[in-house]
C-alpha cells in the first residue's frame, strides 16, 4: 500500500482545509447552501453506515490500510454501483462542508481529496484486491465504476 494515512483522517484534514481556507475565497453562503449541506451530509452518513454494515454482514475487514486481510469481496448493495461507496460518502461529506462554508475553496480541496484518494488509496487497494481475489475482482472492476 502506498498510503498509510487512514481515509477518515484525510477527510478530516480536507474538511479543516475547507473551513479554514474560507478567508482566501469570496463568501458565497446562502440559505439554499445550508439545505444542500444538510442533504449532502445526511446522504454521506447514510451511505457510509450502509457500506460499513455490508462489510460487517460479510464478516470482512473494514480497514482500508490492510485490504490484503479481506476475507471476501463485497459486491452487493451499494457496491453494485460503486467500488468505493465509503470514499464516495466521504466525498459527499466534504461537499456538504463546501456548500456550508466555502464553495470555491471547498471545490479545490474536494478535488484534491479525490485525486489523493484515487492515487494513494484506491489504486493500491485495487491492486491488493486483484492479487487476493484475481478474476473475481477483475470482473467486478469491469462492471462497476470506481467512484459512481
Amino acid at each position: 500500500m502506498n498510503n498509510k494515512i487512514p481515509p477518515p483522517l484525510v477527510t478530516l484534514i480536507c474538511g479543516l482545509a475547507i473551513y479554514y481556507s474560507q478567508i482566501f475565497f469570496p463568501n458565497t453562503q446562502t440559505s439554499l447552501g445550508n439545505l444542500i449541506a444538510i442533504a449532502l451530509l445526511l446522504l454521506g452518513i447514510t451511505i457510509m453506515v450502509t457500506a460499513v454494515l455490508s462489510f460487517k454482514k460479510q464478516g470482512t475487514t473494514v480497514n482500508p490500510l490492510q485490504p490484503e486481510k479481506a476475507s471476501s469481496l463485497v459486491v452487493s448493495g451499494l457496491f453494485n454501483y460503486s467500488r468505493n461507496p465509503m470514499y464516495f460518502a466521504m466525498l459527499l461529506i466534504l461537499l456538504s462542508l463546501t456548500a456550508k462554508f466555502n464553495v470555491v475553496g471547498g471545490l479545490v480541496n474536494t478535488l484534491a481529496f479525490v485525486i489523493f484518494m484515487t492515487k494513494f488509496q484506491i489504486i493500491p487497494e485495487e491492486l491488493a484486491l486483484e492479487r487476493k481475489f484475481g478474476k473475481q475482482f477483475t470482473q467486478y472492476k469491469e462492471k462497476t465504476r470506481r467512484w459512481i
